[in-house]
């Protein structure tokens, strides 16, 4: 009896450690964001000269040269561009949708997956200190542009260089002299 009633909670504590941790998907994000919008997935294999464009832009490291944007479309018009950057924070990953407007600046910051204890994710208020901020006159940086969480540097520092690869990708894709 023990050994069931032990293996029935160890079962129901994996149910609930995943619900816990898995918030979102992109295109439901999207979709919401957007009523009535068309998502479409583009995925992109960078040139050498992007991705080296991207991570000056960027100041950090892109990764891998296959980028999956979502498109999302209105009317046959892109409103807005859909990134999730995945990236560890302190030993677990974190997925993070960027939300793009087709000027460059930054719609939306969410997270879609969190895989740290709790109380080391970022809150929507600490989020929504993104938005309107683009690459230019914004440099994201921690501690000056956008500051710090307390008790949070590991995922603040991730979000904000994440912010940063999400921008440098727009721009090289998307923006001012992209083609």
């Amino acid at each position: 009896m023990r050994v069931l009633l032990f293996t029935l909670v160890l079962a129901l504590s994996f149910v609930s450690f995943s619900l816990e941790r898995d918030f979102n998907t992109p295109e439901n994000a999207l979709k919401a964001l957007y009523p009535g919008a068309e998502i479409q997935i583009k995925n992109i294999v960078l040139k050498k000269e992007q991705k080296e464009r991207a991570e000056r832009i960027a100041g950090v490291p892109i990764g891998s040269r296959l980028v999956s944007i979502y498109m999302v479309k209105k009317k046959g018009k892109v409103v807005a561009y859909g990134y999730v950057d995945v990236h560890r924070v302190r030993t677990h990953n974190e997925s993070v949708l960027f939300v793009i407007n087709p000027k460059g600046e930054i719609e939306l910051v969410e997270v879609l997956s969190f895989n740290e204890p709790l109380e080391y994710m970022a809150d929507e208020d600490w989020l929504a200190l993104f938005k309107g901020r683009l690459l230019g006159k914004d440099k994201l940086r921690l501690g000056r542009d956008i500051p710090n969480m307390t008790g949070a540097t590991l995922t603040a520092r991730a979000i904000t260089k994440a912010a940063r690869r999400a921008l440098a990708l727009w721009k090289v894709l998307f923006g001012e002299g992209s083609k």
